[in-house]
């Protein structure tokens, strides 16, 4: 054994998960403007009658994207979850507004988590 950790060895393998995950979104190619176009075209049936080259970058990115996405959205609700405000408890100089700090991480709220998810989802 190396002298890794368990944990050490959980938070490697994640990263490395979330930096594979990064790098690929990172070399394929948006698809937010073709898609407004594309929208367009859907036929009858619901579908795009078109034929189109796709790089190799692409294919891998959009082969695990809805996992990916998946996995993105679950972990911003849990984190949401963990990170909420909470009544600190003490004796404050304002009643009607009490300070707050968040339930897991205990820093003032907004603690430094919600306001990253808040970043990332609401740009």
């Amino acid at each position: 054994m190396n002298g890794d950790r368990p944990g050490d060895i959980q938070r490697s393998r994640l990263r490395d998960r979330l930096e594979s995950i990064r790098v690929r979104s990172e070399k394929s190619t948006s698809w937010r403007s073709p898609a407004q176009y594309l929208a367009r075209l859907i036929n009858r049936e619901g579908f795009v009658p078109i034929r189109t080259r796709i790089a190799q970058e692409d294919l891998a990115f959009l082969s695990t994207a809805r996992e990916d996405m998946i996995a993105f959205a679950e972990l911003g609700l849990r984190l949401f979850e963990l990170h909420q405000p909470l009544d600190s408890g003490g004796i404050s100089s304002d009643p009607d507004n009490p300070i707050q700090r968040c339930r897991a991480c205990m820093w003032r709220w907004p603690c430094p988590t919600f306001r990253a998810i808040d970043d990332a989802v609401d740009p």
